[in-house]
């Protein structure tokens, strides 16, 4: 066993969990070449293929199967005992972290973020950055950005999802709709007003197939790509949107607008945070999941 060392163990957990050599080598901090060789190790250590390769990814054999749960709880409790001698101290921290966060994060999350590291990290600085759906994962795999706040949900082995909350949509209008009143919507009201709707890779897919269901997608009189541009749209208009129910709270406290109850079940929206693999995070990273978990989860998740 004297060739069998941690990096050995950390290998095979992250090519088991990521199925990818590529991904294995961003967690790491190493080429993949190394990541190949300490494959050759493994399987010449257990006399198994271990994982064989296929259109999507490195498939695992019965060994490897065998293998991952007692290698797994060998490498969780050597983490843990590292991370509490390399302990990470948020009140005298002074760490940059690069989230990415949509544009409804940036308007109904991250004050509370904010908030909350004020009073636990007041050293700690955030960089919010757009977010890209599509290359989050990668992004985060190459160590460019250290978490991401999505509601799509990825299916990506580089990541680990940490579900935070769920929630559903309401109606807002105009504060001074000229036939919208109350503060509920009627069916009738949504096939006879005209909608604005937001298009893009942001998962909120409910609203306008609420609106196909009901045969009304002709009356989508204006699509945006950003949900923060709804208050602004709406209060000068007579259209109708359907907006989460977090980010609708926040504009109706700003601005013009007023919040309707919807008449119809919209599939509500799950929002989670992602990360890197808890082996492959750092204790700043471990710290920083568990804080947005903490600040901004109803559900409990394994962090």
């Amino acid at each position: 066993m004297r060739d069998f060392d941690l990096n050995l163990v950390r290998t095979f957990v992250l090519l088991y969990e990521t199925r990818s050599v590529t991904a294995t080598a961003e967690s790491m901090h190493v080429t993949q070449p190394t990541i190949s060789y300490g494959l050759q190790k493994l399987r010449r250590r257990f006399g198994d293929e271990l994982f064989r390769r296929s259109s999507g990814g490195l498939v695992p054999t019965t060994t490897a199967r065998q293998l991952y749960e007692p290698l797994h709880a060998a490498l969780s409790g050597i983490e843990a005992a590292v991370s509490g001698a390399r302990t990470f101290d948020p009140a005298s921290a002074h760490d940059a972290f690069t989230l990415c966060l949509s544009d409804l994060g940036e308007v109904s999350l991250l004050p509370r973020l904010m908030a909350a590291l004020r009073e636990r990290a007041p050293g700690v600085t955030l960089r919010v950055r757009p977010l890209d759906v599509v290359n989050a994962a990668d992004r985060l795999g190459r160590g460019e950005i250290d978490a991401f706040i999505a509601s799509p949900l990825l299916g990506s082995q580089r990541v680990t999802r940490i579900p935070l909350f769920t929630e559903g949509y309401v109606g807002m209008v105009a504060d001074d709709h000229p036939r919208l009143r109350g503060d509920r919507a009627r069916i009738a009201d949504l096939r006879a007003e005209r909608h604005i709707t937001v298009l893009g890779p942001s998962g909120h897919e409910g609203p306008r197939r609420a609106l196909e269901g009901l045969g009304v997608l002709h009356r989508v009189a204006l699509e945006v790509t950003r949900f923060a541009a709804l208050p602004y749209l709406v209060q000068t208009s007579e259209l109708f949107a359907m907006v989460p129910r977090n980010a609708a709270e926040v504009f109706a406290a700003e601005q013009r607008v007023r919040l309707l109850e919807l008449p119809l079940e919209i599939e509500p929206v799950r929002v989670s945070v992602y990360a890197r693999h808890a082996h492959a995070r750092s204790p700043a990273q471990h710290w920083l999941v568990g804080f947005m978990r903490e600040v901004l989860g109803d559900e409990e998740a394994p962090v």
